[in-house]
């Protein structure tokens, strides 16, 4: 009996031995658990910097591509300066349009190299047997190129358009006629109307003319004063456009493209980097803007 009690004693005692023992394996697994739960979070958290590495890899090279692309561009400018709008008629001429004119005026320009502007004005007073008054303007503007707005061509173009708008729509104008001039620069146009004035009755003639990125404006008119004959609206026609062709033919010596009033076919080599004010801004605003109105407000 005193055996048989010993021996369940001892049996207890393993068994809370073993209990013990099995719960001291239960910690150590649940303290091993986060453990790894901790190890599987840094490992997640390392591929996600390495995700957001190659977002910034792939925006470099987007990035690299982008400024390795070419910059915009344009075609040159054909001519780069003007001829002195005083100087572009020669003194015969000048004899013939404005007879009476001692000299031209000069009309301000920010910068002569893209525009210009000169005026003569004549009156033959013959007394009682009347007068006869001629007005005569020539005006030029160049264009640049602007990768914004174009080559300088395509601008001179559009204020090509604009002027012959303008010449074609002055106020209180009569019989308006227009038709192309051969021979003057890449195109040309002649605008002819009827003004009256208060000082008499105007015969007007406007030539517009481009040649490469530069226009030409001319402005012409003449009136019989003090009862003289109002002059003949083809006279005043032929010589205006002697002179447009004159004038034309400057430009192009002026920029080493010979007299005939035929430029260059080849462009300048290089454009220049900032457009020039004036034109690039608005051409409406250049010094002849509207030539026809200012001849006629001349006048």
């Amino acid at each position: 009996m005193q055996r048989a009690a010993k021996r369940d004693q001892h049996d207890r005692r393993d068994q809370r031995e073993q209990r013990v023992k099995g719960l001291h394996r239960v910690l150590v697994g649940a303290a091993v658990v986060p453990a790894m739960l901790v190890a599987v979070g840094c490992s997640s958290d390392s591929g996600s910097d390495d995700g957001a590495g190659n977002d910034s890899a792939k925006t470099s090279a987007s990035t690299s591509e982008t400024s390795a692309s070419p910059s915009p561009t344009v075609q040159a400018a054909t001519y780069k300066s003007l001829p002195q709008a005083c100087k572009v008629l020669a003194k015969k001429t000048l004899e013939d349009l404005v007879p009476k004119a001692k000299s031209g005026k000069a009309h301000a320009s920010d910068d002569d190299s893209t525009r210009g502007s000169c005026s003569w004005s004549s009156l033959d007073d013959n007394g009682v047997k009347g007068s006869q008054f001629r007005w005569l303007n020539v005006s030029l503007l160049r264009f640049e190129s602007d990768v914004t707005r174009g080559s300088g061509d395509k601008l001179a173009r559009e204020y090509y358009e604009s002027q012959l708008q303008g010449a074609r729509s002055v106020s209180g104008a009569k019989n308006v006629k227009s038709e192309p001039v051969a021979g003057v620069g890449d195109e040309a146009t002649a605008v002819r109307y009827d003004l009256k004035k208060k000082e008499g009755a105007f015969k007007q003639e406007t030539i517009v003319a481009r040649v490469e990125n530069v226009v030409v404006s001319l402005d012409y008119n003449g009136a019989g004063y003090a009862g003289d004959k109002t002059p003949s609206a083809d006279s005043l026609n032929k010589l205006a456009q002697k002179a447009a062709k004159e004038v034309v033919a400057a430009v192009t010596k002026a920029n080493g493209s010979g007299s005939a009033g035929t430029p260059s076919s080849a462009p300048s080599k290089s454009a220049s980097k900032s457009p020039s004010k004036s034109p690039s801004g608005s051409p409406s605003k250049a010094a002849s803007a509207s030539p026809s109105k200012s001849a006629a407000k001349k006048s």
